[in-house]
């Protein structure tokens, strides 16, 4: 039994060997090397068009050239001013007659007084101090008032923005027994007047720039360097 099955190993071996020599090819319709030559050439495409190089003879493509795009420059913003409500009407008709219609805008900010519940003047130091106990026996918060100089040796009971609001400050000390304060404008209400150009671009820059007049001030200026 032992000699069959050596006898049979000893056989597959053989026909093994005598396949990977190419021997049986013919006989098994099978190749044991089916890549060489010329079987491998026969399924080549096209090989006339397979070129050879040598090493570092390939360069990456020259980008394409594009045309040069000039940038825009960017719009800037002037302005002149603040101008006073009377000094404004000169300034924007020298504006008017020298700038395209449409370029610039006027913009108005609204700036609020200023009041103050006030007692004094009073004609000495020593006046002062005398009424300085009084308020302060009745619980009235208050201040010293040095400035402006005609408002000096004077108290201040409170500051408001509204002439009205001062007003009702004041009847208020009067319930309370308080008949010698009164309401003292410290600051008036006003208008401040600045014509702007939000977007000027180089020959509008260049016309501003070159805009003299009494009438405008400094002149046109970057937006906020004034």
């Amino acid at each position: 039994m032992l000699r069959r099955l050596l006898l049979l190993l000893v056989l597959a071996n053989l026909l093994y060997f005598a396949w990977t020599r190419g021997w049986l090819d013919e006989v098994t319709g099978l190749r044991a090397h089916p890549d060489r030559e010329p079987e491998r050439l026969s399924r080549q495409v096209r090989p006339e068009s397979v070129t050879i190089v040598a090493p570092g003879a390939l360069r990456p493509p020259e980008p394409v050239a594009s045309a040069p795009v000039a940038a825009a420059a960017p719009a800037s913003c002037f302005e002149a001013g603040p101008f006073a409500t009377g000094a404004s009407v000169s300034a924007i008709a020298t504006v008017q007659a020298a700038l395209p219609a449409g370029s610039w805008t006027e913009v108005r900010n609204e700036r609020p007084g200023a009041w103050i519940v006030y007692m004094g003047r009073f004609p000495n130091r020593e006046a002062w101090t005398k009424k300085e106990e009084e308020l302060r026996r009745t619980r009235v918060a208050y201040e010293e008032v040095s400035s402006p100089a005609e408002l000096e040796l004077g108290f201040s009971l409170g500051r408001f923005d509204q002439r009205a609001a001062a007003e009702r400050a004041l009847e208020q000390f009067g319930q309370r027994g308080i008949r010698t304060a009164r309401v003292v404008e410290l600051v008036a209400p006003s208008t401040l007047h600045v014509l702007r150009v939000e977007k000027a671009d180089a020959a509008l820059a260049a016309q501003l720039n070159a805009l003299k007049s009494e009438t405008l001030g400094r002149g046109f200026l970057p937006c906020g360097s004034s």
